[in-house]
């Protein structure tokens, strides 16, 4: 323990020294940029909207944008005592842009889902209205702005705007059925929770009915402040397991009817999306098949009820989920795919008839942003050129006359207007803080700034810390992105421990030219107490195109912990590092990794931090896992040899596990279990539960324990 407490005053000392940098100031967004939150363009193509939030005062507003008459500023609505509207967290405007709705009061329930109290905004009359006296779900205006459907207690509600008449859709929903939201599994890996659409016309809502009655239920005690603990309960396919069963179902609100849409022979396994798109009644809905490597996309026509498969997608590992489907106004469509290697846009007319490919090349597109009809361009996003930056470019449909905006340097991001005239650019990258600007996109002229974070460089220069080193190392036959952090103070003379952090999930990017998170203050702030820290994207992360990505199919972590190990091994052999000393850690599947990269490569690293890790794959859910490993009865030695729980008896290192206990994600199960293969094994380690937190382990002054905790055990360990 001497050797713990001469550290630990060492990094006080310093860390006295340099007042600007604390890890308490830094889990409380001391060191955050400002950003422009929730651009919203609109139908004029001429103003863009953006939400202002003060959660000290609990005071927003909405305010109005000229693009090109900057003192045209107005706010259309504030947090107002007098006219009792609250603090409110988002907005949401009709398609026609006459009300708003203003989300306050906000629960999260888990990673994408909340409850709240929503208020609807009338733009004409300036007044707000309660929609409902209770906290509710994933509300949507009608196209025309007289109806608001929304769900509470897993039930289907619509409200009349005009009459003030609320009518429930859905009697059924209870604890094993669901109306118009998503299940656990469906939010969490397909990413959305409205599970139901208005029709062009205001008069059909598409719903999706999940039945949940054969999925196992998991159950996590709640601890809180009462005396007894309670269990909270809700239902979480693992890999193997069932899912719920779902249908589509239509209503119509002139006749009050109700029907349900039969696929005929077919019964989709998964729908992953549904959108009213390309036409007065055509819905578009996307299926897949359980192995996630077969996806239909089909058209339902409402009104006469054809069901038709507009095209598929197909791929001997798996197909990926994405919106990138946007309708023009002569019926074709824009799509993205990865069926030639590399994920690129493809040009359909309206039946889903292949047209052409619009882009091509050894890189990928990341970002579809929108069509200028006049123009014929569309614009997007790449990492043409650099897979650790991204830039923006403008093409013809047909395909020719690529134009660069911004380079692929750095993060280049962008909000266009309706119609493509203008756009808000995004940028950063190591060094720069987010800043936006205004562009005009036919001859890409720059018009005005709109924000900069000039302040947070000056803050932040003055922690004197280093700056990241991008390069690539080549291992196992690739060229693999890296970053590395060294000492302020750097001497190539001496040897330092090294720490190597990564994520290494299919198709994750770590190692990315961009302004940093809090964690990378962090980990510059180790750094600068006489460590080098890396991250190295191994094999089956992203943007190097889809073999590299999904190389590890059917063997998830075998090839990263490769990966992961040898990049150590050839990091341990530069002469400024220390072999001895390197340790590694990660969170969630960077847990899973950093966990096994000890277990497996006991030679190699001598010291890991795991938080949140999955530690055998059989207890993760159904759609992640067995798009990556197919399910453990078809595929059991994946399952079992890539788990770092059969490896606790190779335990060398000094190892910390944290977890909260009120995972829903992640179930501290995996840590649980961890534990008891490792106590069984005789072996010694350190372990820490934070009661009731979730994936992300905060609130209060859990991330500032969390950081300290692991410093310190840095400190000690490495």
């Amino acid at each position: 323990m001497k050797k713990f407490a001469l550290l630990f005053l060492c990094f006080a000392s310093v860390s006295a020294q340099n007042t600007q940098f604390s890890l308490d100031s830094l889990w409380k967004n001391a060191y955050a940029p400002k950003r422009l939150e929730s651009i919203h363009s609109m139908n004029n193509g001429k103003q863009y909207t953006v939400l202002e939030k003060d959660f000290k005062t609990r005071s927003s507003k909405i305010v109005l944008h000229d693009f090109l008459k900057p003192e045209n500023e107005e706010v259309i609505v504030a947090t107002d005592n007098k006219q009792q509207i609250p603090f409110f967290e988002s907005y949401a405007f009709s398609k026609n842009e006459e009300k708003i709705l203003l989300a306050t009061e906000v629960d999260p329930i888990y990673r994408r889902s909340e409850e709240s109290i929503y208020w609807v905004f009338d733009r004409t009359t300036g007044k707000a209205t309660q929609l409902f006296d209770q906290k509710i779900q994933e509300p949507l205006l009608s196209p025309d702005a007289t109806q608001v459907a929304f769900v509470y207690r897993r039930n289907l509600f619509l409200k009349d705007l005009n009459t003030g008449n609320l009518s429930q859709l859905t009697e059924d929903g209870d604890f094993q059925t669901l109306n118009g939201i998503t299940d656990w599994v469906y939010e969490e890996e397909f990413g959305f929770v409205r599970a139901f659409d208005w029709s062009p016309d205001s008069k059909q809502i598409v719903y999706m009915r999940f039945d949940e009655s054969e999925v196992p239920i998991f159950s996590m005690d709640i601890f809180g402040k009462e005396l007894y603990p309670y269990p909270y309960m809700f239902r979480y396919p693992k890999a193997g397991e069932p899912n719920s069963k779902v249908e589509l179902w239509l209503y119509d609100l002139p006749s009050k009817g109700k029907k349900r849409l039969d696929f005929g022979a077919e019964t989709p396994y998964y729908i992953p999306r549904i959108k009213f798109a390309g036409g007065a009644h055509s819905l578009i809905i996307q299926t897949l098949n359980r192995h996630q490597n077969n996806l239909k996309v089909w058209r339902w026509n409402t009104a006469s009820n054809a069901l038709n498969v507009m095209f598929e997608e197909n791929d001997a590992a798996y197909v990926s989920i994405h919106d990138d489907m946007n309708f023009l106004d002569d019926g074709t469509f824009l799509w993205t795919s990865e069926r030639d290697g590399y994920n690129h846009i493809y040009h359909y007319d309206g039946q889903g008839k292949l047209l052409s490919q619009v882009t091509q090349g050894p890189w990928e597109v990341t970002a579809l942003h929108t069509y200028n009809p006049k123009t014929k361009e569309i614009f997007y996003q790449s990492v043409e050129g650099s897979s650790t930056d991204r830039g923006l470019y403008a093409i013809q449909l047909n395909g020719k006359g690529k134009r660069t905006l911004h380079p692929t340097r750095g993060f280049n991001g962008a909000t266009f207007s309706k119609g493509g005239m203008y756009y808000i650019h995004s940028y950063s990258d190591e060094t720069t803080p987010p800043k936006y600007s205004l562009y005009l996109s036919k001859n890409n002229k720059r018009v005005r700034a709109l924000l900069n974070n000039d302040a947070l460089i000056e803050k932040t220069d003055s922690f004197g810390f280093s700056n990241k080193e991008f390069s690539t190392l080549e291992v196992n036959g690739e060229q693999l992105n890296m970053w590395m952090i060294k000492p302020t103070d750097f001497d190539p003379a001496k040897k330092y421990p090294l720490l190597m952090f990564q994520y290494s999930g299919p198709g994750s990017q770590q190692v990315a030219n961009r302004w940093g998170s809090g964690q990378d203050w962090w980990h510059k702030s180790i750094a600068d107490r006489g460590y080098i820290i890396a991250c190295v994207d191994g094999r089956g992360t992203g943007l190097k195109g889809a073999a590299f990505k999904k190389v590890t199919y059917l063997n998830l972590v075998k090839y990263e912990a490769q990966d992961q190990i040898e990049a150590a091994k050839k990091l341990g052999a530069l002469s400024y590092v220390d072999e001895s000393r390197i340790g590694i850690w990660g969170w969630s599947f960077g847990g899973h990794m950093a966990s096994h990269c000890l277990l497996t490569g006991n030679d190699v690293f001598s010291m890991a931090i795991a938080v949140a890790p999955v530690t055998n794959w059989r207890f993760y859910d159904t759609i992640y896992t067995e798009r990556f490993m197919r399910t453990p009865q078809e595929n059991p030695d994946g399952y079992d040899l890539n788990s770092p729980i059969n490896y606790a008896d190779q335990l060398k290192g000094k190892f910390l596990i944290i977890h909260g206990s009120g995972d829903d994600n992640v179930h501290v199960q995996n840590t649980l279990r961890m534990v008891e293969a490792l106590i069984q094994a005789d072996k010694q380690f350190e372990w820490m539960i934070y009661p009731d937190k979730n994936h992300g382990i905060y609130g209060g002054n859990t991330r500032n324990h969390l950081y300290s905790k692991m410093t310190n055990f840095i400190f000690e360990n490495l």
